[in-house]
């Protein structure tokens, strides 16, 4: 079974699930355009560098890859190899990637939970960052609050998948 590419990322609704995800991605990636363009433009200018820009532009990549991985899983777009699992009848499809995302959320399970302790210890520790000094717990609270939006994109997907079927 093919996928269509003009329906794929749909609701079965019509809609589209992930808009404010894909927005929110899409403006990280221009905030590290726009801040990588600068830090180029002033130290070919002047020979200094921004102090900053590494700092967050590591945080925006990281903030950006998460919200992909959510998009991913609310629009039924994560990377996994469909060859065998077409293969397979209806029912043991749906098994197939019901496993996948359970797996999926275990995964994203486990990095919420040693993030969200990495960025207790980060703030217990009073742990700076070392181009602007700032807290870093500022950067590392992202990482649990993330995956656990991932995982509510990964139960969405898991309710549509039992509610509408397979392919929905």
């Amino acid at each position: 079974m093919s996928r269509d590419p003009a329906t794929e990322g749909r609701s079965p609704q019509g809609g589209r699930p992930v808009r404010i995800d894909e927005m929110l991605a899409a403006l990280a990636m221009a905030l590290i355009c726009v801040i990588s363009l600068a830090n180029v433009a002033v130290r070919y200018l002047t020979d200094v560098s921004f102090a900053f820009t590494e700092e967050f532009s590591v945080f925006l990549l990281v903030f950006m890859t998460l919200m992909g991985s959510a998009v991913a899983f609310a629009a039924d777009g994560h990377i996994r190899i469909l060859f065998f699992r077409d293969l397979l009848p209806l029912r043991h499809r749906r098994l197939a990637d019901a496993g996948a995302l359970l797996l999926a959320a275990l995964l994203f399970a486990m990095v919420l939970y040693y993030g969200a302790l990495f960025a207790w210890d980060e703030w217990a520790f009073e742990e700076t960052s070392p181009g602007l000094g700032l807290p870093n717990w500022i950067y590392t609270a992202w990482l649990p609050l993330l995956c656990g939006w991932i995982l509510v994109r990964i139960g969405g997907r898991l309710l549509r998948l039992f509610r509408h079927g397979g392919d929905a």
